[in-house]
């Protein structure tokens, strides 16, 4: 791994910004961390503990994934997402919500989960996934945020979470796996797969050349992308957030990032 940690050092080098990364190549055993328990602005890396929130009140029995949820014009907020264009009244799984908040950011699905579970119930999972440092304060794309605080989050935190969805421990092997195909069905690809060949390029026996589990989050600014590659048998974690950089800057470099990885792991 020494040779991919100096390619990603050299690569940040350039920037004006900080960043708080984490590699950790399941395989091996072996981790890198740079500022891991420095806070970042969560953005839409806050939907990934969210999402988990969610699976741990489904494995203990209080909701269930296809239980409908109706969609009310008073809970449509701006930002990504399509749940805000749809009709008012339209009925959607729990599970739809949850893939609509990974694969598209959605924030509109992001806070009818938060009311659904409860900011307190939230922050607890968290904590039970050994995020240490990260919390939440607040829902998305509101003009009356909490005045506790911001939602932040750690390179290490959220590497932690990651890691243990990676093996099968985040919630439940099923819950972990369910977690990590919906995050493989990730629609925003402009970071970390953005210069990764086509994963179709060495179709071998219905298998991909290579599949990303991710959760990116952006605001200007701040430039996030977050989670487990899988290329052949081999995984790997990896937490890359970014602050105080141009938005154009920090794109590139985490794609470059994501490129050399990519490379290792071959």
């Amino acid at each position: 791994m020494k040779t991919l940690v100096s390619r990603i050092e050299n690569l940040i080098e350039q920037s004006k910004g900080t960043w708080g990364i984490v590699l950790e190549d399941l395989d091996l055993g072996e981790k890198w961390e740079l500022n891991g328990d420095e806070l970042f602005y969560a953005a839409s890396v806050i939907k990934l503990p969210i999402m988990v929130a969610v699976f741990s009140a489904v494995e203990h029995g209080e909701l269930a994934l296809t239980d409908p949820i109706i969609l009310k014009q008073d809970g449509f907020v701006g930002g990504s997402g399509v749940l805000q264009h749809l009709t008012p009244g339209t009925s959607l799984s729990i599970q739809d919500i949850i893939m609509l908040m990974i694969i598209q950011s959605d924030n509109t699905a992001t806070n009818i989960l938060i009311d659904l579970v409860g900011m307190d119930n939230i922050v607890q999972s968290m904590k039970e996934e050994g995020m240490e440092k990260s919390t939440i304060y607040h829902k998305l794309m509101m003009y009356n945020p909490n005045p506790k605080g911001f939602n932040q989050i750690t390179a290490n935190d959220i590497a932690k979470a990651l890691k243990q969805m990676a093996t099968g421990g985040l919630v439940s092997l099923d819950a972990s796996d369910q977690m990590i195909d919906m995050m493989k069905k990730q629609q925003i690809k402009d970071c970390l797969p953005e210069k990764l060949p086509s994963p179709y390029s060495n179709f071998n026996n219905g298998m991909t050349a290579w599949e990303l589990a991710h959760k990116t989050g952006w605001i200007p600014g701040t430039r996030h992308d977050v989670g487990i590659f899988f290329v052949g048998q081999r995984k790997l974690v990896v937490t890359v957030l970014s602050k105080d950089e141009d938005d154009l800057i920090s794109k590139q470099i985490i794609s470059d990032i994501g490129e050399e990885i990519y490379h290792y792991l071959r």
